[in-house]
């Protein structure tokens, strides 16, 4: 899941960042409302945490403009206000979820992949291929009934190509859905990690290479 923290207190935005990026998310930062703004629309997020009172442009202006665009992101409000009728005004503002300040982390993270599930086409809540099942929501991958010790990264990147139902995936979509923005854009840290992802799922070979194009799953070639 790719997140946006638009948050002007340095220290909660950092805390908020480093805790999704735990929960196996890709955590982008903005500090202000002009470049939270930016690349609000620079980037497909499927989830964008948003304060609302912002130096540069409002958290209000970023919320209805992401709303008018017909984006499938998905917007968290927070603010320091916590009456009935910030709420009712942040909703209609376009908001699709609000949280006053201060929140327990627990929540915050609850309702952030929450509003990810809503943010891409339906899919199951369990993935299956084959003999491997994949649990995003307890984070738990199993082949043939064995656990399968899978990274962040990794994890990442079977939940997009199972998703994806034997469609290719290219890597430039797998580095801006799975790596945050910080990543350099030509770097091999995408076939390294299929690479080591192929050998932790064992025989017989679940992803295929498809040259030139990218990944997908084996369910589109003979099993």
């Amino acid at each position: 899941m790719r997140v946006l923290v638009v948050e002007d207190e340095r220290n909660l935005a950092d805390a908020i960042a480093r805790g999704l990026r735990k929960r196996g998310m890709a955590v982008d930062v903005a500090y202000d409302g002009d470049s939270g703004h930016e690349m609000a629309f620079v980037t497909r997020y499927d989830v964008v945490v948003l304060d609302r009172d912002l130096p540069g442009v409002h958290g209000d202006q970023i919320c209805a403009e992401l709303a008018a665009s017909g984006t499938l992101t998905r917007v968290l409000m927070l603010t320091a206000s916590g009456t009935v009728a910030d709420r009712v005004e942040g909703l209609q503002l376009g908001a699709d979820d609000y949280l006053p300040k201060p929140f327990a982390f627990d929540e915050l993270v609850a309702r952030v992949q929450a509003l990810g599930r809503r943010a891409t086409p339906a899919a199951p809540p369990v993935l299956e291929l084959a003999d491997l099942v994949l649990d995003p929501a307890r984070r738990v991958a199993t082949r043939s009934g064995q656990p399968v010790d899978l990274t962040n990264k990794e994890f990442g990147v079977l939940c997009e190509l199972l998703k994806a139902r034997g469609a290719v995936v290219s890597s430039e979509e797998l580095l801006e859905r799975v790596w945050d923005a910080n990543t350099d854009p030509f770097t091999t840290i995408v076939r390294v990690t299929v690479m080591t992802l192929r050998k932790k799922l064992g025989d017989p070979p679940l992803i295929e290479t498809v040259v030139g194009a990218g990944y997908r799953t084996a369910e589109a070639v003979a099993l």
